[in-house]
């Protein structure tokens, strides 16, 4: 395998949170909790590093999973040579520009995240793509994908991105990762009707809409926003997991469609009682932390979810109850995990 790693791996000061797990690393996912960075966490500043020649690298023409991580590549050049390559990783490079892909036409796989990338572009003769990492960069604009008709995953993390447009052609996409941007809006999704996965967190959105053509859609992650209402969901009926914390949330509601439901998260909003969710039979996991719960008598709301097995209700009132765990345990048999801690029998 090409591998090269050159000098100190290049440091930057990051906010990280509301990323799904395949974009990004194990350290990254650790310091999320709950769609919050741990503040805890040292900051680290940029080091400046010089760039250094792709002819300084050696590439094997016979390999199909290039690996050229923390290399300080400041220019795509001479990769000519990799005509079998079906994986490329660029990560945390010097990358500005991408360019002179053209020939790696059997390309699957490539990631670019954590370059200082300004543009999508160049990209048109890699029509067997199927998974783009473009995350942790400069982007201010989704363009310059018409011709990734096959990709399955899309990720532009953390980038300056401020509208979702220009996806309408990639009706096979299956994941699309666009948090930590500066979006305002959810809109032009309705072509995405394979699409099962759709990650928003850490943007300005302040709605729940647009979304009743993605009816194949699992996952919804929408933290770290400024939604006040639970709404616009009535057409996801295939929804598993929806996760809406660190928002502005009051009232339970609008889930009547979303039958499938095994992971809830509310939690860090403003809600005061359980309600509107008896009918979300399959429920697994149940986030309300860091909300205004009271009364005991919310937990009846859960007994219906035969197969609940998480609850997470600290620092709400009812913890100041020195009975607090023995009484979810009595009223939610099933459960074997309360908050971040497992039940011991």
């Amino acid at each position: 395998m090409a591998t090269l790693s050159v000098g100190e791996p290049q440091e930057m000061e990051v906010d990280r949170k509301g990323e799904s797990e395949e974009s990004g690393d194990d350290e990254t996912r650790r310091k999320s909790i709950n769609g919050k960075v741990d503040a805890n966490q040292p900051h680290t500043t940029v080091k400046e590093e010089s760039p250094v020649e792709m002819d300084t690298i050696t590439l094997d023409p016979e390999e199909e999973d290039v690996d050229l991580v923390h290399c300080r590549i400041g220019k795509i050049e001479g990769l000519g040579v990799l005509r079998k390559a079906k994986t490329l990783s660029l990560r945390q490079n010097l990358i500005k520009t991408i360019e002179n892909l053209e020939m790696l036409v059997t390309l699957k796989e490539l990631d670019l995240y954590d370059n200082q990338i300004c543009k999508l572009e160049n990209l048109q003769t890699l029509k067997e793509l199927d998974q783009l990492d473009v995350s942790f960069n400069l982007l201010r604009k989704v363009e310059g994908l018409e011709c990734l008709t096959g990709l399955k995953k899309l990720f532009l993390l953390h980038n300056k991105i401020s509208h979702i447009a220009n996806l309408d052609h990639l009706t096979g996409l299956e994941m699309l990762e666009l948090g930590s941007n500066r979006i305002r809006l959810i809109e032009n999704l309705d072509r995405l009707s394979s699409l099962t996965s759709l990650f928003l967190g850490t943007n300005k959105i302040t709605q729940l809409q647009h979304l009743e053509g993605l009816h194949n859609l699992t996952v919804l992650s929408i933290q770290s926003n400024r939604i006040t209402k639970m709404e616009g969901l009535q057409g996801l009926v295939n929804l598993k997991e929806l996760y809406l914390s660190h928002n502005g949330i009051e009232v339970i509601e609008g889930l009547e469609n979303n039958k499938k439901l095994t992971t809830l998260d509310i939690a860090a909003n403003r809600v005061k009682k359980i309600e509107n969710i008896s009918h979300l039979t399959d429920l697994q996991e149940f986030w309300m932390n860091d909300n205004q719960l009271e009364n005991w008598s919310d937990l009846d709301e859960l007994k219906s979810s035969n197969a609940l097995e998480t609850v997470y209700l600290e620092r709400n009132p009812l913890q100041k109850d020195p009975q607090y765990r023995r009484k979810i345990m009595l009223a939610l048999p099933t459960v074997r995990q309360i908050d971040a801690t497992f039940i011991r029998f």
